[in-house]
């Protein structure tokens, strides 16, 4: 069986460095493996490359870049994540889903709230800390989102797939 793929939606460059720069200052070091991330789906079969990539391809070839609104902070318990607002890659998004119906786990029927995380797998504490501390001079913004990134789960680190960009990106 192999590993399973991973779909994430890929930002306009000035915002994935924003993001990345976030991300590695506070995330824990050892646990940092990846880039910054949208995560769109968790859990493809890994076995469905070629077919998951070819839909993709025809989806994408219809879909023009997109505003992405960063509207904010959240928690995730144990780590902080920015909010995005996306309601063309939502619907984008639902499609996608529904063509692969049948393939998803439950994580990935459920709804989407898409977010950044930019910290994880640290105290309560410390996520409040930094919640209350990144919130106190955030400002909304927008980022461009420019295509799909396809990704091998390889128990930690990704490893890519290939990117699919949106029409005349």
């Amino acid at each position: 069986m192999q590993a399973p793929l991973i779909l994430s939606l890929l930002l306009d460059a000035a915002s994935q460095a924003f993001f990345d720069r976030a991300r590695e200052q506070w995330f824990p070091v050892g646990r940092n493996h990846l880039r910054a991330h949208v995560t769109m789906f968790h859990h493809l079969p890994g076995g469905q490359l070629v077919s998951i990539k070819e839909h993709l391809a025809a989806v994408c070839a219809q879909q023009k870049p997109v505003g992405v609104a960063v509207t904010g902070l959240r928690s995730l318990g144990r780590g902080v994540a920015y909010s995005l607002r996306a309601p063309e890659i939502q619907v984008l998004r639902a499609q996608l889903a529904l063509h692969w119906r049948d393939d998803l786990t439950p994580q990935d029927r459920q709804g989407w709230r898409p977010h950044v995380t930019i910290q994880n797998k640290v105290s309560p504490a410390e996520a409040r800390d930094l919640l209350g501390l990144l919130s106190r001079d955030f400002v909304p913004f927008n980022a461009t989102a420019t295509g799909v990134g396809v990704w091998r789960y390889c128990g930690g680190p990704w490893e890519s797939e290939g990117e699919i960009l949106f029409l005349g990106v």
